[in-house]
């Protein structure tokens, strides 16, 4: 019997409940137009490189998006996925541990359980992506699975010098969306969605959601005390500002004496990346990005 995942929970009887991030679920690709077939993992046994609900569109062209493993089965899974879309069947296939296909191993060991969907609800997944274009969570039916798929990570940076461009080049080229905020018109240069600053306040047109990370990076922390006051007020899940602890206890009263509660002070990240005393632009990028992953795959 498959092992499943920590963040499956049982919905009654036989059906499961997968919360997944959107990036797994190339809903877009699903929607481009003509037929398509999705191949879900609905069970995993031991390890395995995708979770349970991640999806891969296979249209008749066989041309595919998406991923169901490191690439050990998904050619098989696209054949499998046309002759389905040819007969109209739905298959479930498995792979690994238990399987009949002895020649397609896994080297992760364990074993994975697929279905493919020949004929998935069209209107079902556009108001799906609707939602995660506005930035909401949303539940789709999809097999024996319910999805609860959430919008993934958005970057909100602000700052001013190389940190600021190096956390915001790495974390777009990781193909998370970002808005880069900044007073020097040399830190916004060649980002796409850059806004200047006039001055130490909020945006007032930049909405937030729970799925949003605050991130400052500015030498003069006098920037930072009404900017971090206005995320601490939002539902962003990660909040965090460069400097040293001598800095951030700076900015924890001057954060005070604006008014700002001790449980809303306290959201704000310290350390402020996982690598202690990042020293340069790059490592200092790296441990703050992976320190916002982790905090959004433990939502």
């Amino acid at each position: 019997m498959a092992r499943l995942e920590p963040d499956i929970a049982r919905a009654g009887g036989n059906s499961r409940v997968v919360s997944i991030c959107e990036s797994e679920v190339p809903l877009a690709c699903a929607l481009a137009g003509g037929r398509v077939a999705l191949a879900v993992i609905t069970g995993v046994e031991g390890a395995s490189y995708r979770p349970v609900g991640a999806v891969m569109v296979v249209d008749e062209q066989g041309q595919s998006w998406g991923s169901l493993s490191s690439g050990c089965i998904e050619r098989d899974v696209i054949r499998h996925a046309g002759q389905a879309l040819a007969d109209g069947q739905n298959r479930n296939l498995r792979y690994g541990s238990g399987s009949p296909f002895r020649d397609l191993a896994l080297p992760c060991g364990g074993g994975l359980d697929i279905q493919i969907v020949t004929n998935p609800d069209m209107d079902a997944l556009t108001l799906t992506r609707q939602r995660l274009d506005q930035r909401h969570a949303a539940v789709l039916k999809l097999g024996p699975l319910t999805l609860n798929i959430q919008p993934q990570p958005r970057f909100l940076v602000f700052g001013k010098g190389p940190e600021a461009r190096c956390f915001a080049a790495l974390t777009a080229a990781a193909g998370y969306p970002v808005h880069m905020f900044s007073p020097d018109p040399k830190t916004l240069q060649g980002f796409e969605n850059a806004t200047g600053l006039m001055g130490p306040k909020w945006p007032g047109d930049v909405q937030v959601d729970p799925r949003t990370a605050v991130a400052l990076f500015f030498h003069d922390h006098d920037w930072e005390p009404p900017l971090l006051k206005a995320a601490l007020e939002s539902p962003a899940f990660f909040i965090g500002a460069q400097g040293s602890l001598r800095a951030h206890n700076a900015r924890c009263d001057a954060l005070a004496t604006l008014g700002v509660a001790p449980p809303d002070i306290g959201r704000l990240a310290s350390p402020f990346g996982l690598i202690p005393s990042a020293r340069d632009p790059r490592t200092l990028a790296a441990s703050v990005l992976a320190q916002v992953l982790e905090r959004a795959r433990l939502q």
